[in-house]
């Protein structure tokens, strides 16, 4: 009986392992969601920031109890966490609860991350509602980055590398963002839109 039994418990091993991998690459890209550092999560979450460094690399398989901390802190239930599987067919389904929200300094631009978290290191995709008036100052993306912001409702105006281009209503304009830039509503009316953010795309020259 003893064979069987150590099968058993490596095939355990094996699982908590693979559990621990993809949970581990989900709170990583979860973190970087937030923009939030090692220690900034360490913070709002009670867990050491070494353990957290552990758990996204995959060298450790965290409790229950750490998992609670994190699921938590990014504001994301434990079975999101725990259902995520390659063995399982892809069909996500966010509602607005599970939608992180951005807001701008001013609180008159408010992006809503509906883009898929596994791809945020490259690809970036928000639903954009801005108020009249509203001002959005972005700092520079890395080198190379290309911003897409399509007008649904309203207008919008974008500023880039000293120059300004006004974005209608079913219109769409691409600019670099590697450098700092500015969306604002300068009218009257309320603006509705959807920004794709390219990250390490090829340089516009």
């Amino acid at each position: 009986m003893a064979a069987p039994v150590k099968e058993k418990t490596k095939e355990m091993e094996s699982g908590a392992l693979a559990l621990s991998g993809q949970l581990g690459k989900t709170i990583q890209h979860l973190r970087k969601t937030y923009n939030l550092s090692l220690s900034e999560l360490a913070e709002q979450s009670g867990v050491a920031k070494s353990i957290i460094s552990q758990i996204e690399r995959n060298e450790t398989n965290p409790t229950l109890a750490t998992i609670w901390r994190l699921s938590q802190a990014l504001d994301v239930s434990i079975e999101r966490f725990l259902v995520q599987s390659d063995d399982m067919p892809f069909v996500e389904k966010s509602t607005r609860a599970d939608t992180p929200i951005l807001v701008s300094q001013d609180g008159k631009f408010r992006l809503a991350i509906i883009g898929w978290l596994k791809t945020v290191e490259w690809l970036q995709w928000y639903d954009v509602k801005a108020e009249p008036g509203g001002v959005l100052i972005s700092d520079p993306h890395q080198r190379g980055s290309i911003e897409c912001l399509s007008v649904i409702e309203g207008e919008l105006e974008v500023e880039v590398g000293g120059q300004t281009e006004r974005v209608m209503a079913g219109e769409t304009l691409r600019y670099r963002c590697d450098r700092p830039h500015v969306v604002r509503n300068a009218s009257k009316s309320n603006a509705h839109a959807t920004m794709v953010c390219i990250l390490k795309a090829a340089v516009m020259e």
